[in-house]
């Protein structure tokens, strides 16, 4: 009799754990605006071209939240990381192994931020969890050909620079998350894609870029209720595919500065100084920026939207929410000479830089964050050995290494900007990154 109650009390605890891993799904998503005030911001901003926004959505699963949160800004620091993942922690029951909080990396916002910041992006998780409604959730991938290796040998002076490598790594993946009510109506999207966010750089406007305008489209082609998130994929040698502008602005600025005695050929100073905006070729390439960036955001939005629409696979009304965390340390370096690419760094040895790794599994669709811009092949890596095949990388997230740029392991042979300025030694980041967010993923099946 002891032993048949035994067994009695092992099924129901068995099946406890099933219905727990089995809790119907239930969903809320918002978005407010966090565009700055232009006199308060930075120098730099002369107007806005278009507002700045953070997006946020709560998944719920029986007694577990998660939130996938992205904010259109340059990046996340520590201090607000620390603050809002307390703040979700305390107040609304989302630890901070479950939350995933991703910059866009638009380089039209300032960087840097303020408490009343932070505060915007709590009241955006809030306003999720308030909107919480049971939901479906369904996955599925596309492609899209609006970002390009930027990492190429100049034909001429065979020499390392950033230019459009058709032939390089680059991985075209739009991999989209649907959240929708059981009646079909949509809630939210998320959706993650590689390409640096840096079109409208040159203008001294203040813009959410690609990630904005493609959000902004899926939003009104969904309706006024629905929220499109940007996952920042691993875009650290990533470009838009179209993207002279900025080269012909470049030549004009060097020329700028030439003229005045001083030398930048191979140096990049801060946003659209040193140019003539009365210029009528200046202004002719800037005007052309700003329409740029609508273009790339409809033909990304409309992929995402077709995933959406015939793209997905069978959605999922329950599935377990799990998280996990870890750093990797690896050794570091500093450079010691100049020059932004196309001759080999002089560097010491520096203390170890430390990254942080996140992992979100909702059912069996897995986020691995990085909060450091890491290059394309180190994502394509970790997605192929994943054990799941919903997996993708969302960088930038979570916070803000010291590393600078993450190469792969073979571009640390290459004479180009990013990999110059990394502050991390070859042979270590890649295989650490990718090996400790596997072992998440572990730690996240054992969790479940």
């Amino acid at each position: 009799m002891r032993q048949f109650t035994k067994i009695v009390a092992l099924a129901l605890l068995l099946c406890a754990g099933a219905a727990h891993s089995a809790a119907p799904l239930r969903v809320g998503a918002a978005k407010l605006e966090v565009t700055p005030d232009i006199e308060g911001s930075s120098a730099q901003f002369i107007d806005v071209l278009d507002p700045l926004f953070v997006r946020a959505i709560v998944i719920e699963s029986g007694d577990r939240r998660a939130a996938l949160v992205t904010v259109d800004a340059g990046a996340i620091g520590a201090s607000t990381w620390d603050y809002v993942s307390r703040r979700a922690a305390d107040e609304l029951g989302i630890p901070e192994t479950q939350l995933i909080l991703t910059a866009t990396h638009t380089h039209s916002a300032p960087f840097g931020a303020n408490r009343a910041f932070e505060e915007r992006l709590v009241d955006a998780i809030t306003s999720a969890a308030a909107a919480l409604q049971p939901a479906h959730m369904a996955f599925g991938t596309g492609v899209s050909y609006i970002n390009v290796n930027r990492n190429i040998v100049d034909r001429k002076t065979h020499r390392w620079w950033e230019g459009p490598n058709y032939e390089g790594v680059s991985d075209k993946t739009v991999a989209v998350m649907a959240f929708e009510t059981p009646e079909g109506r949509p809630i939210a999207i998320y959706y993650n894609y590689a390409v640096h966010a840096v079109i409208t750089g040159n203008l001294d406007m203040i813009s959410a870029d690609i990630p904005g305008a493609t959000s902004n489209y899926i939003e009104e082609s969904l309706g006024a209720d629905v929220v499109a998130l940007w996952s920042t994929g691993a875009s650290g040698d990533q470009n838009p595919i179209y993207f002279q502008q900025t080269y012909d602005l470049r030549q004009i600025r060097i020329e700028d500065y030439a003229r005045r005695g001083e030398d930048i050929s191979n140096a990049m100073p801060p946003g659209g100084q040193g140019m003539d905006r009365n210029n009528p070729h200046v202004a002719l390439l800037m005007d052309q920026q700003k329409r740029m960036i609508l273009s790339m955001g409809q033909m990304l939005g409309e992929e995402v939207l077709r995933v959406a629409r015939f793209g997905l696979e069978r959605p999922v009304t329950a599935g377990a929410i799990v998280g996990a965390q870890t750093t990797i340390r690896c050794p570091g370096r500093q450079r010691t000479d100049t020059g932004r690419a196309g001759t080999p760094g002089t560097y010491v040895d520096a203390d170890p830089v430390a990254i942080r790794l996140s992992l979100l599994k909702i059912g069996d669709t897995v986020i691995g964050g990085v909060d450091a811009e890491v290059f394309s092949a180190i994502a394509q890596r970790f997605k192929a050995e994943s054990p799941y095949k919903h997996t993708m990388m969302a960088s930038l997230t979570n916070g803000m290494a010291r590393s600078g740029y993450v190469p792969s392991d073979e571009a640390f042979g290459y004479q180009t900007f990013e990999v110059l300025g990394s502050r991390l030694k070859p042979g270590c980041a890649e295989s650490e990154i990718v090996k400790g967010l596997l072992k998440l993923i572990a730690q996240a099946d054992d969790g479940a």
